[in-house]
């Protein structure tokens, strides 16, 4: 009764009241806590499986607007091919009077204006400028917008071509990457998640939605082996996950060949590369993806024998890559 327009869409539009149950329900099992101030539950899959139900209804509703497009397109074709052509009739206006330039007697500025469409769009444009100019510029030049944290420091070359294969894969379509700062996410994810972290982010990855948890505090929590079992196996590292496998990271080499041209590009938006480092990016970015692909054999409980082909093949790999960045996330701020 409260939220009418809230109420209507949960009556009459199944698509809507499928996707407003699934935020409420969840989010009221994220901020539930036990007795003993634990969460209650502490593990993200229990909450994401009790709505698998409802990501059914969201698909039933979903299919309900694509039917309805399928019947209007049809709907279309048949009226077209079912139309009678109609003759031109002879039909009669009155002769069109020229309007003058100037403003007439009694016309306000505003309405001599709105009969002038490019001196209406030029002002407009002119206006909006203006007050955009006012709006961005204090917040770019003024630094204390955004508190600086001296332990924050560039992605690597390596994590910033995973950080681009954590785009291009849609990763951030079902994890987030800020935690908010409540009692529930906190005691879940660690840390509140500041301004300052993300300073080197471009573009910032914020997001909210959550079919997977956050993953703003990632990095250390698993092993470089964990992640790699992961993106392979997900159902396995990960019982209840409805996480797709990822297996060709694992198969296709990483191109490095924009990766001067990357480090450029972000030291032009801010980013406090070193003169010159685009030269020993490359180098950099081999040396740590043969660090955490030679963890991942050491780790590998099923593995122990491997060579340095073996360790130089993995490192080459796009998932090498991806397990960099996510290693990195959240790592700037040391909390317990």
């Amino acid at each position: 009764g409260e939220f009418p327009f809230l109420d209507w869409n949960l009556r009459y539009n199944p698509l809507r009241t499928s996707n407003v149950c699934c935020r409420v329900y969840t989010s009221t099992m994220w901020k539930e806590f036990n007795p003993d101030g634990t969460l209650a539950y502490g593990n993200f899959l229990e909450t994401v499986n009790q709505i698998m139900m409802m990501y059914g209804w969201r698909a039933v509703g979903g299919s309900l607007f694509i039917i309805g497009m399928l019947v209007l397109v049809y709907n279309v074709i048949r009226t077209i091919r079912n139309g009678v052509d109609v003759e031109d009739e002879l039909a009669e206006a009155p002769a069109l009077t020229k309007v003058s330039k100037r403003r007439m007697s009694g016309e306000t500025f505003h309405v001599w204006l709105e009969r002038k469409p490019v001196q209406l769009t030029i002002l407009a444009t002119i206006v909006i400028l203006i007050g955009g100019v006012i709006q961005i510029v204090p917040t770019i030049l003024v630094k204390s917008n955004i508190p600086t944290i001296t332990s924050v420091k560039p992605y690597t070359p390596l994590e910033l071509e995973g950080r681009d294969l954590y785009i291009r894969e849609g990763c951030v379509g079902c994890h987030s990457q800020m935690v908010r700062p409540f009692r529930s996410e906190v005691e879940r994810y660690g840390e509140y998640s500041k301004a300052g972290e993300f300073v080197y982010d471009h573009p910032h990855l914020w997001g909210s939605k959550r079919t997977g948890p956050d993953l703003a505090r990632e990095g250390g929590k698993k092993s470089n082996y964990w992640h790699f079992s992961h993106m392979i196996l997900p159902k396995e590292t990960s019982p209840g996950s409805f996480m797709p496998a990822y297996t060709w990271l694992r198969d296709d080499k990483l191109d490095v060949s924009l990766i001067e041209k990357k480090i450029s590009a972000m030291r032009t938006l801010g980013v406090p590369y070193a003169e010159g480092y685009e030269d020993q990016a490359l180098i950099d970015l081999q040396q740590q993806a043969k660090v955490i692909a030679k963890d991942i054999y050491v780790s590998n409980p099923d593995n122990k024998e491997f060579t340095d082909a073996d360790v130089l093949e993995l490192s080459e790999t796009e998932l090498i890559a991806l397990i960099g960045y996510l290693q990195r996330l959240g790592t700037d701020i040391k909390t317990k």
